[in-house]
């Protein structure tokens, strides 16, 4: 079975005064904090998520 391909998805602003929805998107992804990275897998539900808070993160891809 082939691998599913990860990202890295890192928060590098602040959610203080940004849109509800932003905050939500955000805590989604299982973010919170400025700095704060997570890996998930690349599905185009989470590319959709990350599309939503591009200005707040940063998107690698993880080589397996």
């Amino acid at each position: 079975m082939a691998a599913h391909k990860k990202i890295k998805i890192t928060q590098i602003r602040s959610v203080v005064h940004t849109l509800e929805k932003h905050k939500r998107t955000i805590e989604a992804l299982g973010l919170g904090r400025p700095n704060y990275s997570v890996v998930h897998t690349d599905t185009p539900q989470i590319r959709g998520m990350v599309e939503t808070v591009r200005h707040l993160v940063v998107v690698e891809e993880v080589k397996s």
